[in-house]
């Protein structure tokens, strides 16, 4: 079959995406629809829809993982890491730049006043994120209600997500899809996953930060938002690499930033080791989504569909939805100190509900300016 565009069209796509791609991974996947299948036809309906199948079945980010299996369509191992590569990079030098400005004039009263509108603005982007994957993923399904109030409550509790709860609702899905009467006995076992120590704790930063990202890349499921309550109980509760508005200004740094929302790894590991821990933390997170969709996609036409396959990872996705509802209350206990905060949080899920073209950084923006007003 003769391909009608070349490689090093695909990578400049791809590069200005990165770029210029804002609001979120929904929009970003819709992009690249538009772009690479109506209007230039570089790939066909078909691939595009099995690519799309990949990156929700695989865990790591959605669009970053389609944006690497259009790059295989054609072009295979070279093409898939250019299109990842050239995606990924834009929003990677953006994060180490506010990383940069963050860490000089991080105790400047005029920061702390940006980020204070920003913080409650995140609160209720983040709510609204958990609300609209919830109607769209879990539909009627008692099941999947179900795990995803389980995983609400303990996540709220614990302020940590637990992978092997996660693991655990797609176990039980897969069980009862197949064999309704051991998913009970999965029901009954999953408190013991609990007492499985998910740590690994080694004397150099660096090999830690690279140790936990990994883990991040490999087992969240779901949109960008979902390795929110990942890292929290990890780079807050567990290593205490970071602080609660730390980590809030994180998320806020991946709201204001085009491409995909997973890149505040990138300021999150600047952070904790400057640029090093930057590069470590991103191409740790990014390493396990890029070999998830390389490894499967030669086979995925013919496994991709299985029922089994698509009632595990929507067990996934229901616990990590949970996890993203338990998160939101947990940071919005923390963040939510006042009236003030509690209203600018109010108002950004109002807008977001009211007015559906409006896109997250302008909110952010415009929740920078006011905190700016209000505490100046």
């Amino acid at each position: 079959m003769e391909v009608s565009y070349k490689l090093k069209d695909l990578a400049l796509y791809f590069l200005k995406l990165g770029t210029i791609g804002f609001g979120g991974p929904v929009a970003l996947v819709g992009y690249m629809h538009r772009d690479l299948v109506e209007k230039r036809k570089w790939i066909t309906e078909e691939d595009y829809k099995e690519g799309l199948a990949l990156a929700q079945l695989a865990p790591g980010p959605l669009a970053a993982q389609l944006a690497i299996y259009l790059g295989y369509v054609h072009y295979k191992i070279m093409g898939a890491t250019l299109a990842g590569l050239a995606f990924v990079f834009p929003s990677f030098l953006m994060v180490l730049g506010i990383s940069y400005a963050y860490v000089q004039a991080g105790g400047l009263p005029w920061m702390q006043a940006v980020f204070y509108g920003i913080g409650a603005a995140v609160i209720g982007i983040i709510a609204i994120s958990s609300y609209k994957l919830s109607k769209k993923s879990l539909g009627k399904d008692w099941l999947l209600w179900v795990i995803a109030i389980v995983l609400a409550v303990t996540t709220f509790i614990t302020e940590q997500e637990s992978l092997w709860l996660i693991l655990a609702g797609g176990v039980i899905v897969w069980l009862y899809k197949i064999r309704p009467g051991a998913a009970l006995n999965s029901i009954l076992l999953s408190p013991l996953l609990l007492q499985i120590s998910s740590g690994f704790t080694l004397n150099e930063k660096l090999t830690q930060i690279s140790w936990f990202f990994f883990k991040a890349g490999a087992f969240v499921f779901g949109s960008g938002l979902a390795i929110v309550p990942f890292l929290y109980g990890g780079v807050v509760k567990e290593y205490q690499w970071l602080n609660d508005q730390q980590f809030l200004d994180a998320v806020a740094v991946a709201m204001i930033t085009p491409g995909p929302v997973v890149i505040t790894v990138g300021f999150i590991g600047y952070l904790v080791a400057g640029f090093p821990g930057a590069c470590v933390a991103a191409l740790a997170t990014f390493l396990p989504c890029y070999l998830f969709t390389v490894i499967p996609a030669p086979y995925f036409k013919k496994f991709g569909k299985h029922p089994a396959i698509m009632a595990f990872v929507n067990g996934i996705t229901a616990a990590a939805i949970g996890a993203i509802a338990g998160a939101v209350l947990v940071l919005g206990k923390r963040q939510i100190t006042d009236i003030t905060s509690a209203i600018i949080a109010l108002v950004t899920i109002l807008v977001l509900l009211k007015f559906k073209k409006v896109q997250e950084p302008v909110i952010i923006v415009a929740a920078a300016l006011l905190g700016l007003l209000l505490k100046s």
